[in-house]
């Protein structure tokens, strides 16, 4: 009998739908996830987990629960078996608040695909295959200017060193400054036009790995 595959989406607020224009929720096909969803068509399944404030591996002073790290191994197991993890985290990390460099932002990146690669949730106890998605720049805009100060600067390195992250682990990669730029509105996040070309580059790249 065939089995649908299964995507997990792991993110932040981009990959929940925050729509800086509104601060409200895309809807569920608006979301890159969604269009995801319904470029894959049938025989895949995808997981919507994304959360706002969300680091790669950082325990966040402020807001609670937020570490990426904390929660993968549960989150895995609950939707085993998995066929592909596209992991999109590290925006976060550039608040000030954490004074990480980018190299760490990426290592941190790193530490989540270590954790998918043996977790043995991919199907009969195997391993997912991963897709590292690397955050487009960020700019500091409005709200964001002191919360993520000098976090542009850095961010603009993030898909260097998100490259050298996926390939010493031999995993995937996605460099989201080639497909999509963020928001006028608030520098973070992701217009509706954006989420359209991100879930459609993703699907791509998806059906390739899961070919």
């Amino acid at each position: 009998m065939k089995h649908d595959k299964t995507i997990l989406c792991y993110g932040d607020s981009n990959t929940w739908g925050y729509n800086p224009a509104t601060e409200d929720r895309y809807a569920r096909d608006e979301r890159w996830t969604g269009v995801l969803r319904k470029a894959l068509g049938d025989g895949y399944v995808v997981i919507e987990e994304g959360l706002n404030g969300r680091t790669t591996v950082w325990d966040d002073p402020i807001e609670d629960y937020r570490n990426g790290k904390e929660y993968l191994i549960p989150c895995l197991r609950s939707h085993k078996p998995i066929d592909l993890v596209v992991i999109m985290l590290g925006t976060n990390d550039l608040k000030a608040r954490f004074s990480l460099p980018a190299c760490d932002i990426a290592a941190g990146a790193g530490v989540l695909v270590d954790i998918v690669a043996k977790s043995e949730t991919g199907p009969s106890d195997g391993t997912p295959e991963v897709l590292l998605v690397a955050p487009p720049p960020i700019a500091e805009l409005g709200s964001s200017t002191e919360m993520f100060a000098g976090g542009s600067v850095k961010s603009a390195t993030l898909s260097r060193h998100f490259r050298l992250v996926a390939g010493e682990r031999g995993c995937a990669l996605l460099d989201a400054a080639e497909v999509i730029t963020s928001s006028d509105v608030d520098g973070i996040h992701l217009d509706l036009a954006e989420h359209r070309k991100l879930g459609n580059a993703i699907a791509g790249r998806v059906k390739e790995m899961l070919a």
